[in-house]
């Protein structure tokens, strides 16, 4: 079967694009027809991603990338402004880049609560606000990714929490702020996914953490949801199939949280 290719001639940046769920986004997108630039701190993982996503990439897609902190205004002002240089325009941002990090709230030192909240939370908002003068021309759109721990109680993890409410809020926020002027905001809300971010974090947990307070982050069966899973809903999201989405944060966890 052919793949729909919903996103010929749309320019897309990609954040968190070497591995996890942004390294499927990209993946997902370069096959609906996109041209892709993947950001990301990771070179050796942006490589192996552009790699893989040319090997299934529609006709005419390309899959570019750039080394760059989703912190770094200068870096991520250039990165932006070099894609649209090349491309004309730039039609869809996905901000996928973060980082997970649990422990005991009274060990949690206040620079590791501004690490997180600074990539998560400050990564997302620099981008947008980068993006944007891009996107008004073109009545593009923002992809987001909160998290299901932004609204449900995730023990331990009152920084990465904290950043992922902060995403959504802001989220909702921009949506309203340029309802009328033709952008379209929204964000998606992955529970357990299998990535390596969620499996380097399942070798260090807390010590002394009460494990049964982590039981309601997977389904009963254990099992995790799949990166492309996520993916395929952010490409929804993000195209003219979701013309009429706006302002939501799609929580994509098979039901585990009710």
């Amino acid at each position: 079967m052919s793949p729909v290719l919903r996103f010929t001639d749309k320019n897309i940046i990609v954040t968190g694009g070497a591995s996890g769920i942004g390294r499927a986004t990209v993946i997902r997108l370069a096959a609906e027809g996109a041209q892709v630039l993947a950001l990301d701190r990771d070179l050796d993982g942006l490589v192996q991603t552009q790699a893989l996503a040319q090997a299934t990439a529609a006709a005419g897609a390309t899959v570019v990338y750039a080394q760059v902190s989703v912190t770094d205004e200068v870096a991520v002002k250039q990165a932006m402004a070099d894609f649209v240089a090349r491309t004309g325009h730039l039609d869809v941002l996905v901000n996928l880049a973060g980082v997970l990090s649990s422990e005991h709230t009274t060990k949690t030192s206040f620079e590791e609560f501004m690490r997180v909240v600074q990539i998560n939370l400050g990564g997302t908002f620099l981008c947008c606000r980068e993006a944007l003068p891009y996107l008004l021309e073109s009545k593009g759109n923002i992809v987001n990714a909160a998290s299901t721990s932004a609204f449900f109680g995730h023990a331990y993890m009152a920084a990465y929490s904290a950043s992922k409410g902060g995403i959504a809020a802001l989220t909702q926020a921009l949506s309203r702020e340029y309802l009328n002027r033709g952008v379209r905001v929204n964000a998606v809300a992955p529970g357990g996914i299998a990535t390596p971010m969620v499996a380097a974090q399942a070798q260090s947990f807390p010590e002394g953490a009460d494990f049964q307070l982590y039981m309601h982050l997977s389904r009963p069966d254990r099992q995790l949801g799949k990166p492309e899973e996520v993916a395929a809903v952010i490409a929804t999201l993000a195209c003219a199939d979701g013309s009429f989405i706006n302002g939501e944060v799609v929580r994509i966890d098979g039901g585990t949280h009710g």
